[in-house]
């Protein structure tokens, strides 16, 4: 009986991609964007970025290696313009899994082009924001609250801006990780088929 094997690499990268596909929900862009606009630090980027790139799901996990995966979509001043696929690998100390979900604010067009024009990567010191929203947290007797913020609940205000022509924002939906840096994610994207005519 001839046995097979499975490097951990491709172990690491199924789990991450089976957790994001385990947490995905028919209507998952428009509900991910909707928690993203209530926290009144990334509202404004809605409003005055040149497009984003939302990610409802991203699964991660890992074991000495670890992983991340995740599909989005990528929007152009309000309209949707293709799909983008998210995939990072390292090794290093980390330990668990999580799933989150991860928005990416382009500033202008060169920012905007500079993410679409193919594969795009993060440098190593790129970081996110974390936001927390209260819309998962709390529901009991009292009724189910929801709200918004940036970073843990300390009542400080995050610092954000753009670096590189580019704010990214990430809420975790649960899990434990011990690593949040968000630099050596990669990108892949798909424009849109336009409809040719007959």
């Amino acid at each position: 009986m001839k046995r097979i094997f499975f490097s951990p690499l491709v172990i690491v990268l199924a789990a991450a991609a089976l957790l994001s596909a385990a947490t995905a929900r028919a209507d998952k862009f428009s509900d991910t964007i909707e928690v993203f606009k209530k926290s009144e630090t990334v509202r404004p980027f809605f409003k005055n970025a040149y497009g984003y790139a939302v990610f409802p799901t991203v699964g991660k996990g890992g074991i000495g290696i670890g992983g991340a995966y995740g599909k989005g979509r990528v929007y152009c001043r309000g309209r949707l313009t293709g799909e983008a696929t998210l995939m990072k690998l390292s090794i290093g100390f980390q330990l668990g899994g999580q799933a989150f979900s991860e928005i990416i604010f382009f500033r202008d067009k060169r920012a905007y082009d500079r993410f679409t024009g193919g594969k795009f990567e993060f440098d190593a010191a790129a970081s996110a924001v974390a936001i927390t929203a209260g819309v998962q947290a709390k529901a009991g007797t009292e009724g189910a609250t929801a709200g918004a913020s940036a970073g843990p609940a300390t009542g400080k205000q995050a610092e954000t801006g753009y670096h590189n022509g580019m704010a990214v924002f990430v809420h975790t939906k649960g899990g434990l990780m011990y690593e949040a840096s968000i630099g050596g994610q990669k990108f892949s994207f798909t424009p849109l088929k336009t409809k040719k005519s007959k």
